[in-house]
């Protein structure tokens, strides 16, 4: 359980653990609106969209992009499961505009349309992320 005043908060994504620790509050971009989760929260659990989660403790602020999944609060805290996830604190930006540079021209330069979809798909998500820097 978390302790008096901090909330233990876990950010899983298929790739690897991207955080886990005891927090002031957490933001989440849920599918029917952005929502707070502090210590003691009631319990729910529901869908996330893709958007920037923020980490706040004391003065320090992190910013995580998750890219859809789900938020389950319960007495052991937060535990979002992210279908993607990327730390915006360790983004190069300089590369992100080129991802974004190529993704475009992929989409394009596809010849059918499942090399459409799947350019599309990429620069949604290098979209995406770029929004919530």
């Amino acid at each position: 359980m978390a302790s008096q005043g901090k909330l233990h908060f876990s950010l899983v994504s298929p790739e690897r653990s991207l955080y886990s620790g005891e927090v002031d509050q957490v933001v989440v971009p849920g599918v029917d609106g952005q929502f707070g989760a502090l210590s003691l929260h009631a319990p729910f659990m529901t869908v996330i969209k893709s958007g920037a989660i923020l980490i706040l403790d004391g003065a320090d602020e992190r910013r995580i992009y998750v890219g859809g999944g789900f938020a389950d609060v319960s007495a052991q805290g937060l535990t979002i499961l992210a279908e993607d996830a990327v730390d915006l604190s360790s983004l190069d930006t300089k590369a992100l505009e080129r991802d974004l540079h190529n993704a475009r021209e992929d989409l394009r330069d596809a010849k059918d349309s499942y090399g459409k979809d799947l350019a599309q798909r990429k620069l949604d998500r290098l979209e995406a992320i770029q929004a919530a820097v």
